[in-house]
């Protein structure tokens, strides 16, 4: 049965989500090994991948921008909706962080998703909460927090 996890984003400058973000995406990784990363926009995605670089070598998350790197891809992919082609990743985890659910989300057996703290934001949080149960998806949400201290 597909899972999907929303996390609850706290209310803080988007430059602090975004650290809580790859936080939670080296937490993903040491999970599930594979995870696509679904950023709201280009931006957002090399934001990421820019944090994910800076991590500690002894806890490095071999990552890249889609179209970047190996042409099977890396563990962690970054895309976003305009990034073209998009190849179908069978075994990875979707991490979605956009307002609109990927297609590739009918793929995945394991979801991970936001709320974001604005009450817009939180509506259009509910409309893909309501889909995912609708997909027969066992439902948990959980705050967003580092597992860093």
């Amino acid at each position: 049965m597909p899972s999907a996890t929303f996390f609850l984003m706290p209310d803080k400058a988007e430059g602090e989500q975004n650290r809580l973000i790859c936080d939670k995406i080296a937490e993903l990784y040491r999970k599930h090994k594979r995870l696509r990363v679904w950023a709201r926009n280009q931006q957002q995605a090399e934001a990421l991948d820019e944090l994910l670089w800076q991590q500690p070598s002894d806890a490095f998350i071999p990552h890249n921008l889609l179209g970047e790197g190996p042409a099977t891809g890396a563990p962690v992919e970054l895309c976003w909706p305009e990034s073209g082609d998009i190849k179908s990743r069978p075994g990875y985890a979707l991490f979605n962080l956009a307002e609109d659910i990927p297609v590739q989300a009918q793929q995945s057996q394991k979801l991970y998703d936001t709320v974001p703290a604005d009450d817009n934001g939180k509506k259009v949080a509910r409309e893909r909460y309501k889909h995912y149960r609708a997909r027969g998806c066992q439902m948990h949400t959980e705050p967003l927090t580092s597992e860093q201290k």
